[in-house]
């Protein structure tokens, strides 16, 4: 069979190392395709994806609503955050006091975050998308998802808006949470996870080749799952200074039986949140559930 050469972009992060361990480790039959790797960060891959620069990509769930013409939903890969997520930070000296709670329909009681400065990882991010939901009055300054931390401790901006290990290591870096979006998105929508991004696969490729591709990627994030120590192990390499313990933590969090298969959950999941954002204007469309073939 001769060989063809497919590219796959995803962010360069513990979790989706992790996810493409099986691939990366030459383990798997890659039933005659050449899989080469990309790594960028989300916001980057977002944009690409609007030009159809990679074959198969991650994106945030945000910018699938607007690329769905261009790209079908791949059945496996997706980040989700059950009842944790992006979050909002703030210097550890800010006062307590705000009330953080949740009003009618999940609506944000408190006005803290009304009108201030905040530090986002990119305007096509699902975790941008979430916190327009939570509290729609802010004014956002796009800074790269790694230097949010220090944006904040800096008093460039009020406050950060976390994805990645970010999440785990904030209080280390002397910053304290105003709000985890995933606790928040749970408790209004009856325990469903938030779903953050997926992998998605051009549909040019055609009805031959995307079950081939498909097949080759899940059967990466199973054997990722199912050689835990040394996929961790290789992961490890991709988390910004975590140590073993954290990382395992993080891909934990985010590479899951929710990424090896959406289920019931993680359709209504997705569903719900495209929902909410068509009819709040904050995508253009509405975005129907539709996968490639697997």
């Amino acid at each position: 069979m001769s060989h063809q050469k497919i590219t796959v972009a995803h962010s360069p992060d513990s979790d989706d190392a992790f996810m493409f361990y099986g691939l990366a480790s030459g383990r798997l039959d890659t039933d005659g395709l050449t899989i080469e790797q990309v790594l960028a960060d989300i916001e980057t891959l977002n944009r690409a994806a609007f030009e159809g620069k990679y074959e198969v990509t991650a994106v945030s769930f945000h910018a699938y609503a607007h690329l769905a013409d261009k790209y079908a939903l791949l059945p496996h890969g997706a980040s989700m955050g059950d009842r944790y997520g992006p979050m909002v930070v703030a210097p550890a000296s800010t006062p307590d006091g705000f009330h953080e709670g949740y009003g009618e329909a999940g609506r944000a009681e408190s006005t803290w975050l009304k009108g201030r400065r905040v530090a986002i990882p990119g305007t096509l991010t699902t975790a941008y998308l979430a916190l327009r939901l939570y509290e729609p009055d802010f004014e956002y300054v796009v800074v790269p998802f790694d230097r949010i931390q220090q944006a904040v401790l800096a008093g460039d901006v009020d406050a950060g808006l976390l994805i990645h290990e970010g999440q785990l290591t904030y209080e280390d870096d002397g910053l304290k949470k105003i709000v985890d979006l995933g606790e928040w998105w749970a408790d209004r929508t009856g325990g469903l996870p938030l779903p953050l991004g997926g992998n998605v696969i051009r549909r040019d490729l055609g009805p031959e080749l995307i079950p081939r591709v498909s097949r080759l990627l899940h059967d990466s994030i199973a054997y990722a799952l199912a050689h835990r120590d040394e996929a961790v192990e290789y992961a490890q390499q991709f988390g910004r200074g975590l140590d073993r313990a954290r990382t395992d933590t993080f891909v934990g969090m985010y590479v899951n039986d929710l990424t090896l298969s959406y289920g019931e959950r993680g359709r209504k999941a997705v569903e719900r949140l495209m929902s909410e954002a068509f009819e709040k204007k904050l995508i253009p469309r509405r975005v129907s559930l539709e996968f490639a073939a697997a």
